[in-house]
């Protein structure tokens, strides 16, 4: 009998990066992990350091294989997934020119605001509505005009992806998953937009820009010595082009064809799903073209805040709940879910709107803000637990909604994240979009998925659909309840009717100085 092979991903998230080890059956062997600092010089800027991050994937890498007990030899191939938009400027020798540009850094809101402007037909990218401050063309603009020195000497443009695909095998080349949705890249229509970052103002852009695009799952090249001796791996083992985590995500869910909708969920939800033909609808984004699997179009919508708020009304509204689940050496979220489920839908009344930090979609309106309507004295912190679960359940099934008025019918959702720890919060979502929702055995999505990448560099599996179904194993699934449906449907409807009665009042408030 031969000896058993593993496959390896690398999931770099905003604050940590996570290592895991599975075999060539998607099961989980280990995960090892590992944090960095955020730094925050200014408000709305957000930046990291790459030396900081290579640091840290190296002492998580190193932790993985001892904990595993795995011989690095046995590591057939491996890939990674990082945050998309996060930018670097490197000089013509590949090397940093100033710390990375993080994804959630806003400070190219005035330039995303210039791109708008435009009007041009590229915009059909962003659901005809706002470009956002997170995108490529916008944090380029900013740095062209605000530091002229940067520019400069910028030999190469690329994303945090790029400079650890980078680091690890030597070849700087890009992910075709992250330069369609974000960085307007139109493989169909000839690739570089180039009227379209001229009219903004980045005509001398392309030449900064990658030039070896990659789908997912490609062979890049060998991990290098270097690399091999700072990560504690074996030299050699392939490396496949990776993606943007939550993208990466959709293939470590198995939705890699069209119907399903993978629903990544954490501090924020973020919904995505692939369709066969191209399509473009107010209120969602994309349609965008061969961004996971070659010759499909992936659509994207999200929720700005989800766990967030359920975090922020768990750390400042339950402490006598807190006191009770200690008491009781329960989570504090259990006791919310039983509660919360004793209490009929609509929460005796109350209704929430789950727009903490604005809409992303399908309204794309950064402008509105959290509320309740319906508080009495009767109600408890169960109650005001439910409405905001029932709240977010809403505005995924407003998200489901505009998928279903572009053209694409969904027949499930697959989850992963924080939100499968909760039997009330998935039912609520199966019960509130009519939706089954399936439930994995590896919950860590995007980290499965970068593992499969590299399934397919390493040639054990011919491609990322392959794969995928053999490496993915859906663990549970979860009906909707009809009758409780037709339930919701009043309290839903009135959900979207708040937004649109009382947007302009929000604006009005949100516009004050505070």
């Amino acid at each position: 009998m031969g000896r058993e092979e593993y496959v390896l991903g690398i999931d770099m998230g905003t604050s940590s990066v996570k290592a895991g080890l599975f075999t060539l059956t998607g099961t989980p062997i280990a995960f090892a992990d590992a944090t960095y600092p955020l730094y925050t010089p200014r408000s709305g800027w957000a930046e990291q350091k790459t030396d900081e991050w290579w640091n840290a994937i190296c002492k998580a890498t190193r932790k993985l294989v001892d904990k595993s007990g795995v011989s690095p030899s046995a590591i057939m191939g491996m890939s990674v997934d990082t945050t998309c938009c996060t930018m670097l400027f490197l000089d013509r020798d590949r090397q940093p020119l100033r710390p990375a540009v993080m994804w959630m850094d806003v400070r190219a809101s005035k330039q995303a605001k210039e791109i708008t402007a435009t009007g041009d037909p590229m915009l059909k990218y962003n659901g005809y509505g706002n470009v956002s401050a997170e995108c490529m063309p916008a944090k380029v603009l900013w740095i062209k005009q605000n530091e002229p020195e940067v520019w400069e000497k910028t030999g190469y443009i690329c994303e945090c992806l790029d400079w650890l695909t980078h680091k690890l095998a030597g070849e700087l080349t890009a992910s075709i998953d992250t330069m369609a949705p974000r960085w307007y890249y139109d493989r169909p229509n000839g690739g570089w937009p180039l009227d379209f970052f001229a009219s903004f103002g980045l005509d001398d852009v392309v030449e900064k820009l990658p030039q070896d695009i990659l789908d997912m799952g490609a062979y890049v090249g060998k991990l290098t010595e270097k690399a091999a001796a700072d990560l504690g791996l074996a030299a050699g083992i392939p490396v496949g082009e990776g993606g943007a985590d939550a993208f990466v995500g959709m293939v470590g869910l198995n939705v890699v064809q069209p119907g399903r909708i993978a629903m990544i969920t954490g501090t924020s939800h973020l919904h995505l799903g692939l369709t066969e033909k191209e399509m473009h609808s107010k209120g969602m984004w994309g349609s965008y073209p061969d961004a996971v699997i070659r010759g499909l179009h992936l659509i994207e919508g999200g929720q700005t805040s989800t766990g967030a708020i359920v975090n922020w009304f768990k750390t400042n509204f339950c402490g006598d709940i807190r006191q009770l689940a200690e008491k009781e050496g329960r989570s504090v979220y259990d006791l919310l879910n039983e509660g919360a489920q004793e209490l009929p839908i609509g929460a005796d009344g109350l209704l929430a709107l789950d727009y903490f930090q604005g809409n992303r979609t399908p309204y794309a309106d950064p402008d509105v803000r959290g509320m309740f309507y319906g508080l009495s004295l009767s109600h408890t912190p169960y109650h005001v637990y439910r409405a905001i679960i029932e709240s977010i359940c809403y505005g995924t099934e407003a998200i489901m909604q505009t998928f279903r008025d572009g053209g694409m019918e969904p027949d499930g959702i697959y989850i992963s994240g924080g939100a499968v720890k909760s039997a009330f919060w998935t039912q609520a979502h199966a019960d509130v979009c009519n939706l089954p929702i399936f439930i994995p055995k590896v919950t860590e999505a995007p980290c499965l998925g970068s593992a499969i990448l590299g399934a397919v560099a390493c040639g054990a599996y011919a491609d990322i659909q392959t794969a995928a179904k053999n490496m993915v194993t859906i663990e549970d699934r979860v009906e909707p309840d009809r009758e409780k449906q037709q339930e919701y449907r009043f309290y839903y409807e009135k959900y979207k009717e708040a937004y649109l009665d009382s947007r302009g009042w929000m604006h009005g408030i949100t516009a004050r100085p505070q």
